[in-house]
């Protein structure tokens, strides 16, 4: 096996990619409507084409970059490139304490590389116009909804996760496909809930860009998406192993 260090590396690797081309992409189209006239109070900022063409884009740029990450880095550290994934692997005694902890760091630690990388990239209004594809409730929703929006996302995900890639019956070679295009119908479903993180650490790397780079602070949300992923992920996971045993 490869050493720990090296996993966690590939970690916050996959996982600042997922944060540049995901979370970017919503940049992307926050920056490409800009001043434009929203079509309701609900889809403030995303729009320009059509309000679930943006959310499709935007589920599909996280479907192709799950899907290579995992491709590219799944023999060497599994690209769980999600603490919630990470932890709900560890709650079920798939994944060593230790191991847990140093891959969460780097998780966190690459999301906010990849923000200001994509910032850098972008320029000053990757910040002031697209929030670096920050992740919050939208007109309407409360707390509590967003959390469950967050756990079913987060639940179904997991589910597919535990099928196609922990199973060890699983049929080899899909797991990217079937992962990646899961994350991005859920995305594109349920963005305009709460932004459909699915991912604390995809959450916190915007967060942590914004406050940094003089953007708006989220912090007050981020409870949104540690608790809904999390337990999402973990009720999975759980469920998965419950239901395939005789």
């Amino acid at each position: 096996m490869v050493s720990l260090f090296k996993r966690s590396v590939t970690e916050g690797i996959g996982t600042a990619l997922l944060v540049y081309f995901g979370a970017g992409s919503a940049v992307i189209a926050l920056m490409i409507s800009q001043g434009t006239k929203p079509t309701s109070s609900f889809n403030i900022g995303i729009g320009a084409l059509g309000g679930m063409g943006d959310w499709l884009a935007i589920g599909l740029a996280f479907a192709f970059i799950i899907a290579a990450v995992i491709y590219a880095t799944g023999r060497i550290s599994g690209a769980h490139i999600n603490p919630a994934v990470t932890i709900a692997l560890w709650a079920t005694k798939r994944f060593p304490s230790v191991d847990c902890g140093a891959y969460v760091v780097a998780q966190l630690i690459g999301a906010a590389i990849g923000s200001f990388l994509f910032a850098a990239s972008v320029g000053i209004e990757a910040v002031t116009v697209g929030g670096l594809g920050a992740t919050g409730p939208f007109p309407g929703i409360s707390m509590g909804q967003a959390v469950l929006a967050e756990f079913i996302g987060t639940f179904i995900l997991m589910l597919v996760i535990m099928g196609v890639a922990v199973d060890r019956q699983a049929t080899p070679g899909f797991a990217g496909l079937a992962i990646g295009l899961t994350a991005g119908g859920v995305i594109t479903t349920t963005g305009n809930i709460a932004g459909a993180s699915l991912n604390p650490a995809r959450t916190f790397g915007p967060y942590l860009g914004d406050l940094i780079l003089g953007g708006t602070n989220h912090f007050g949300n981020f409870p949104i998406y540690i608790i809904g992923p999390i337990l999402g992920a973990v009720a999975a996971a759980f469920l998965y192993d419950w239901l395939q045993k005789e």
